[in-house]
């Protein structure tokens, strides 16, 4: 049996001094701290035996998920030079970006995004589905359709996938569970962190399903 494995790595932290719901606005960054955090993690999948022969990097096509990405490929590239290996190039994919909100440009409980307003109040009614944007449904649901493409295009291999908190958590529920609907305070998916998923190459099963946060790690 052969085993393709999807590390699926969420991005550093972002600069947002205006504490502002980015979502998928433009021109959010990496902090310093959030590049160290995805060098730290870089560094983590260049010396994994494992991870360190991924065929390709794939991102969300936001500017921190490729900043992210952009750190892991140095530290990967140098590894493939080492073994007289071509470098690999960047790959985006829209299905990986970050889930749709409505308040997105506001900062949450302050002026346009204060809860006590109308629009607000019928926004977070529901927070499993959740009521304020695209629905964990169809995160779950194209980030499972890219994942199965892939599964088939790389049979055997190790890709790095670099996306979003919601994208990650609401694909992984739905394949523990059944159901992508979540606690959004109960994920498990720290800034930088990686959740790796390994399925039979021929019949896409779910082998296993790990987790670790790199820049925790290297910070002890």
């Amino acid at each position: 049996m052969t085993a393709t494995t999807i590390n699926f790595v969420r991005h550093g932290k972002v600069y947002n001094p205006d504490h502002l719901l980015y979502e998928r606005l433009p021109d959010f960054h990496l902090s310093a701290r959030g590049q160290r955090m995805a060098q730290a993690t870089g560094a983590y999948i260049a010396n994994s035996p494992q991870m360190n022969t991924a065929v390709a990097v794939y991102s969300s096509p936001l500017d921190r998920t490729r900043e992210t990405a952009n750190e892991i490929l140095l530290k990967l590239n140098a590894v493939r030079s080492e073994r007289g290996q071509e470098s690999l190039e960047l790959l985006t994919d829209d299905r990986l970006i970050e889930a749709g909100n409505e308040f997105r440009g506001t900062r949450i409980g302050h002026g346009e995004g204060a809860l006590w307003r109308p629009r607000n109040l019928k926004l977070v009614s529901n927070l499993w589905k959740p009521s304020w944007g695209e629905s964990y449904k169809s995160i779950a649901a194209r980030v499972q359709n890219f994942a199965q493409e892939k599964v088939r295009e790389y049979p055997g291999q190790q890709i790095i996938v670099v996306t979003h908190e919601s994208p990650i958590w609401s694909y992984r529920h739905l394949l523990e569970t059944g159901h992508p609907e979540h606690n959004m305070l109960l994920r498990k998916t720290a800034l930088a962190s990686v959740t790796s998923i390994t399925y039979d190459s021929q019949t896409g099963e779910v082998l296993s399903i790990t987790y670790v946060d790199p820049p925790k790690t290297c910070s002890k």
